[in-house]
């Protein structure tokens, strides 16, 4: 069946323009974009609101929030990625690569046991056609973890992975150099007290130690055999750079110093930082600025990261504070990223492209409202 749907009236973000007109969409794909109005029967008119291309996110861990709300708490996997998916659609996410921790940073970490189930639930709710936004994963390897290469051997041809990270958390570098942030960070977060804290900063550069040097090679190996890109995670030196180009990889994410994100720039790696580090105005653990990596022309893309409603609002905030025209702004969330990970069927208004679209207001402070979003021309919110 034909299924035909015409949206008029609206601002619409082009990769290098804002026009006024008319978006005509056909079995799922973008037919045709034209400025001005419509005279066919049955057009929706989006009253002057903006129309962006549906947003590409390529690192949230907001469906590992869901399945553990607080600590030892496991909540049912099927309920948590329902209310993941439905709160990433209303932040006007239409494709997702959830981020599952591969090996997790505490030796009880729940995440080792829910890397299985968590992937196991989007596979078949994406099926059985349960799942409004576009969801694959990303994989995101802790090197200096014991079991890494075993929890990550399953997943290493699966088709739904988009995305391979190397991580190393260690404390004293890359995101925690401050140890007292990292204090404050795992007291909160996993409720250890000063002894607890002490003895894992020990057991993890054991483990360091140990295991990252030969788990990143092998890991590398792995996902280049089986085509996934690849990036690193937390470069904090030009030193980092060099041996993440060395092996290949072709993403920095989450660049921590302003050295880092030039070194990566400059060597051929598109940079990801956090959504929430533009909303809050800077890092929660004390590291270099989005925002100034972007008027620096260093950032590529954005992330939501923790907070889904950061994306197209960091993306926003870097038009309206950073001078960062909007096109090129809502480009860090929507077509940077789906190149990032080829996935270059969406990303933008063109014609022959996925219809992924938001539908969105700009609030008097200069927060979005999110208010229809369609996944392959058919409405999901």
């Amino acid at each position: 069946m034909n299924h035909v749907l015409t949206l008029t009236n609206a601002e619409i973000v082009l990769e290098d323009e804002i026009v006024r007109g008319t978006v005509r969409i056909e079995n799922g794909r973008i037919a045709d974009v034209a400025s001005g109005g419509t005279t066919v029967a049955g057009a929706e008119d989006l009253d002057g609101d903006y129309l962006c291309p549906g947003l590409v996110e390529l690192h949230t861990d907001n469906l590992e929030k869901h399945v553990q709300p607080r600590p030892k708490v496991h909540w049912p996997t099927s309920s948590a990625l329902l209310a993941h998916d439905a709160q990433v659609v209303a932040s006007g996410i239409t494709t997702v690569l959830d981020a599952i921790a591969v090996g997790g940073t505490l030796s009880e970490d729940v995440r080792d046991y829910l890397v299985r189930e968590s992937s196991e639930a989007i596979h078949s709710f994406r099926a059985d056609g349960l799942l409004r936004a576009d969801h694959h994963l990303h994989m995101r390897c802790e090197v200096a973890h014991k079991d890494v290469l075993t929890l990550f051997e399953p997943f290493k041809a699966d088709p739904l992975v988009k995305l391979v990270s190397l991580m190393d958390h260690t404390p004293g570098q890359r995101q925690f150099v401050n140890l007292e942030k990292l204090r404050v960070y795992y007291k909160g977060r996993h409720h250890l007290d000063d002894a607890a804290f002490e003895q894992m900063i020990i057991d993890r550069k054991e483990a360091q130690a140990l295991y990252s040097e030969k788990h990143r090679k092998a890991l590398v190996e792995m996902a280049r055999d089986a085509g996934h890109p690849i990036a690193s995670h937390d470069d904090a030196t030009e030193e980092h750079v060099d041996e993440a180009v060395e092996m290949g990889l072709t993403i920095s994410e989450f660049p921590t110093t302003l050295t880092a994100a030039r070194a990566a720039h400059a060597k051929g790696l598109r940079t990801i930082m956090g959504g929430p580090n533009v909303v809050r105005g800077g890092s929660h653990s004390g590291n270099v600025s989005a925002a100034e990596l972007a008027e620096e022309g260093l950032l590529d893309a954005l992330s939501s990261d923790y907070v889904p409603a950061s994306l197209l609002h960091g993306a926003l905030l870097l038009n309206a504070n950073h001078g960062i025209a909007l096109p090129r702004a809502l480009a860090t969330v929507t077509c940077n990223p789906a190149d990032m990970v080829a996935m270059d069927d969406r990303g933008r208004i063109a014609e022959g492209k996925r219809a992924d679209l938001v539908r969105f207001k700009r609030l008097p402070d200069g927060v979005p409202a999110v208010r229809r979003v369609w996944r392959e021309g058919m409405r999901v919110l």
